[in-house]
Formats: structure tokens, sequence, C-alpha cells
């Protein structure tokens, strides 16, 4: 009178276990795909980090910061200073791989914010002394996008 029901026969069990069970695993491999990725972003934050501390890179750093004086590109050059490129490059990458989001600027601003910051507006004369010598608009662009991206974040923040 109210309808008759059906058994369910192995078959069909079997099918819908299958089923449930291909689910299950494409929710897993999205899981563990994202922790993946979260991994692999840390690693290479903390690998530049590693560059960031070795002890090239902060004589490098360390001489551009508070060694030499200069005020705009023509007295860098007179100063005879060659070690900028050592520093502008971690920070040129570090940028380049913001822009293509590989890596998440919440640890980059973690780790590079306060360095990021100082030294980007200590080389900014510099750097656009050499745009306008060499005409070569792209010199540090991404260095730029960096400092530009963590004091948008900054502002985020403090709002």
């Amino acid at each position: 009178m109210f309808g008759v029901q059906k058994m369910l026969d192995i078959p069909s069990i079997s099918a819908i276990v299958a089923a449930l069970g291909v689910i299950f695993g494409v929710v897993f491999a999205v899981f563990q795909l994202r922790d993946l990725v979260r991994t692999r972003q840390t690693d290479l934050v903390m690998r530049l980090y590693s560059t960031f501390g070795s002890k090239d890179f902060q004589e490098a750093y360390r001489g551009l910061m508070f060694e030499v004086e200069f005020k705009d590109y023509d007295d860098f050059v007179k100063k005879g200073y060659k070690r900028l490129s050592e520093v502008g490059i971690l920070f040129e990458g570090i940028g380049i791989l913001l822009h293509r989001k590989l890596v998440d600027i919440s640890l980059v601003d973690d780790l590079f914010s306060g360095v990021v910051k100082t030294t980007w507006e200590r080389i900014k004369p510099v750097v656009e002394g050499g745009r306008k010598k060499y005409n070569w608009p792209q010199m540090y662009e991404w260095f730029e996008f960096l400092y530009n991206e963590m004091e948008k974040r900054k502002q985020q923040l403090a709002k």
C-alpha cells in the first residue's frame, strides 16, 4: 500500500562503497595537497631567511646600511661601494615570489618587514638614479613591489 521497498543487492552496495571511497580519497588528497603547498612555501621562505642570515649577506648588508654614507646614485658610485646587488637580489627574488603568489605575505612580513622597509628606503635614491642613468625602469622593480605590498599590509593591519 505504501510502496514496495527493494532490497539492495551486493553489486549495488559495492558500487556505493566504491563511490564513497573515491569521494573520501579525493577529499583527503585535497587536504594533503594544501598542506604540501603550505609546507613548501614555508621551506622556501626559511631557505631565503637562511641566505639572509649568512655571513656573506650580513657583511654586504652591514656595509650597505651602516658603513657607507651616500645621498644619491652619483654619490654612491663615487664612494665605490659595490655590494648593493648582493643585498638587492635577495629582496628582488622575494618580491617576485610574492608577486607570483608563491609565498604568503604574512610569513614574509613576519621575517623581513623591518629589514625590507629600511633597506628599500635607504637604497631608493640609488635605484632611481640607476634607472635613469641606464634607462632601466625595471631595476629592482620586484624589491620595490615587495616594499609597497608590505606597506599596504601594514596599513591594512593598522585599521
